[in-house]
């Protein structure tokens, strides 16, 4: 009998999801594009961060590397510190949080992050008890649903939308999570995007943040839909390659099967989680840029 009630009340609480935040790319959009095929440089110091995961720890610690970075001063920032010549900036997990302020704000995130964040409780709305019913969320998918994307969307990002964070402003931002199926990393960009035919620029920041880190049975995957036949413009001519070759490095094919899954209608929702899964030190987005380069410049 006590077998039975337990079953019965995790039963009731097994229905935890969120559902897909993004839309399609619209016959209005020819493609993701809102950025220069070759961005502007001011200067020849190429300056790359990347931030790992780690929950509030790992935001705290990026968030430390910023303001020594602006403590810092080289013969090329020349009368600018270091924090001004930030190129690209990568994140996963915790250190996602702090990218995509820093992304948003640059120099001004300094002046409030620690404030508007890592003084806050962000668990605050978050269920974290140890229950019957927790423990029921947890199987059925996570115990929390868009707790956290919401607390962050109204707190922190006051949202902000990927238009935002266009590839032709400095710094250029790449959050990194996990997509669960294909067992890949899944960087929220225009790559990414176009194969799913979605609309990256009106997504928004604290959704793909909450998806780079939902920690499993904690958090319900981030979900995306694909939209197959949503956009006429082909997958990038590299990812074809890629997929064809043999000696393509793993983590480039994984990553090039997947944006052909998404775009050939095998995959109607793409599910992601923690992008500590696959890469808790968030170099995905850097190491795919390097490895996909086309030109001696790129990323």
């Amino acid at each position: 009998m006590l077998v039975a009630v337990v079953a019965a009340g995790l039963a009731g609480c097994a229905s935890v999801y969120n559902l897909p935040g993004n839309v399609p790319l619209g016959a209005a959009l020819a493609d993701n594009s809102s950025a220069r095929d070759i961005p502007a440089y001011e200067d020849d110091l190429l300056l790359a961060l990347s931030f790992s995961g780690g929950g509030t720890r790992a935001a705290a610690f990026s968030f430390g590397v910023l303001e020594e970075l602006d403590h810092t001063r080289s013969s090329a920032a020349g009368t600018k510190t270091l924090l001004d010549r930030v190129d690209f900036v990568s994140g996963v997990s915790g250190g996602s949080v702090t990218a995509a302020y820093f992304g948003l704000k640059r120099r001004a995130a300094l002046d409030d992050f620690r404030q508007r964040f890592l003084l806050r409780n962000a668990e605050e709305g978050l269920k974290t008890r140890i229950s019957l019913g927790n423990i029921g969320r947890a199987l059925g998918g996570g115990v929390n649903d868009s707790q956290f994307t919401d607390w962050l969307d109204q707190n922190l990002f006051d949202g902000a939308r990927f238009d935002a964070l266009a590839d032709d402003r400095r710094p250029r931002v790449w959050i990194n999570a996990s997509d669960i199926y294909n067992r890949t990393p899944f960087v929220f960009g225009k790559t990414s995007f176009d194969a799913l035919c979605s609309d990256i620029r009106s997504y928004r920041v604290a959704e793909a943040v909450a998806a780079s880190a939902a920690v499993p049975l904690a958090f319900a995957p981030i979900v995306l839909q694909t939209y197959p036949g949503g956009c006429a413009a082909p997958l990038p001519a590299w990812l074809e390659r890629v997929r064809n070759d043999p000696n393509a490095q793993p983590l480039l094919r994984a990553y090039a099967e997947a944006q052909a899954h998404y775009r050939d209608g095998s995959m109607r929702y793409v599910k992601l989680l923690d992008g500590g899964l696959v890469d808790n030190y968030g170099l995905s987005g850097l190491s795919i840029g390097l490895l996909a380069a086309q030109r001696p410049y790129e990323p």
